[in-house]
């Protein structure tokens, strides 16, 4: 055996026992390459993701695993401190209930469960050393749009661990939000509003409209009233950014989220600030979504 496969021997790996609904590999993502039609990627929920990581000892920018709706169950070939934060769920360590939003061990061997969200969507396990799957353009981030990074997790899959750095960090100061009852999302104007009726933002402000069952990591898409257009006409395709707010034909307006298209041909109406992203993350199907419309610096209405 080399000494590279002793050391990661010595580091360990976990095993998928229930793979849940929907669970990936995340981090921060990787951010700068838009230019080659690669999205960021990365946690849904990085308050979250950081407050996982910094549980257990982790630096914020390491993998975690990102729950949907139903939770997982894993097991760790060594001793290893865990932590789940994000949507509150039920925790078990072989079948015995064990602390969300802390620190705890998990003994070598032992199954370590998450349960259904009970309000939200995601969970966030972060295990000491964090998942240490191979990188991709210097992230180890499922991105489902491009098909980058680890598949979703399946059962028996093994994932590799990567040596434990530190102790346990804001354990005793961590705000720990609640999941959105109702989703309420700043919107600054731009850089195609002017192709909707005047009555655009007045619609978007009503609260009118509700999270789709249709929601995933590419876009938060909505019910409600439609938004009408000023005129006939279509956009060649340009770049979208993440919190991007595209109207397609169906006039329900999309919020773009991590795995979003770089380009898209559908007017933008306006864009949410990044740090107002996460409670996107989630809400669930059927909570209401208020926009703020605001405008932004050096805004002037008018086609083009």
């Amino acid at each position: 055996m080399t000494q590279h496969a002793e050391r990661d021997t010595a580091r360990g790996s976990v095993r998928v026992v229930r793979a849940g609904a929907l669970t990936t590999v995340q981090d921060l993502g990787r951010p700068g390459h838009a230019h080659l039609g690669v999205p960021r990627s990365g946690a849904l929920d990085p308050p979250a993701h950081r407050r996982a990581n910094r549980l257990v000892g982790n630096p914020d920018g390491a993998a975690t695993l990102e729950t949907t709706v139903n939770g997982c169950a894993v097991r760790t070939d060594r001793p290893v401190v865990a932590a789940v934060t994000g949507a509150p769920c039920a925790v078990r360590i072989d079948g015995r209930p064990a602390p969300w939003g802390a620190a705890v061990l998990v003994p070598a061997g032992a199954v370590l469960e998450l349960g259904a969200a009970e309000g939200g969507l995601r969970c966030y396990l972060a295990l000491a050393g964090g998942i240490d799957v191979e990188p991709v353009l210097g992230s180890r981030s499922a991105d489902l749009l491009s098909g980058l990074g680890p598949p979703p997790l399946s059962e028996h899959d093994t994932l590799p661990l990567g040596a434990p750095r530190g102790r346990s960090r804001d354990a005793d100061t961590m705000p720990w939000p609640a999941p959105p009852a109702e989703l309420v999302l700043p919107l600054v104007l731009g850089p195609r509003d002017d192709w909707f009726a005047e009555d655009a933002p007045r619609l978007l402000a009503a609260g009118a409209y509700t999270v789709s069952a249709a929601s995933n990591r590419i876009g938060l898409r909505t019910e409600g009233p439609a938004l009408r257009r000023a005129f006939d006409g279509e956009l060649p395709s340009e770049g979208m950014v993440l919190g991007a707010v595209q109207v397609p034909p169906d006039g329900r307006p999309v919020v773009f989220l991590a795995d979003h298209p770089t380009t898209g041909g559908y007017p933008v109406i306006g864009v949410v600030p990044e740090p107002r992203l996460a409670a996107a993350a989630q809400a669930v199907p059927g909570t209401p979504v208020r926009f703020l419309p605001v405008h932004g610096r050096g805004f002037r209405r008018g086609r083009g």
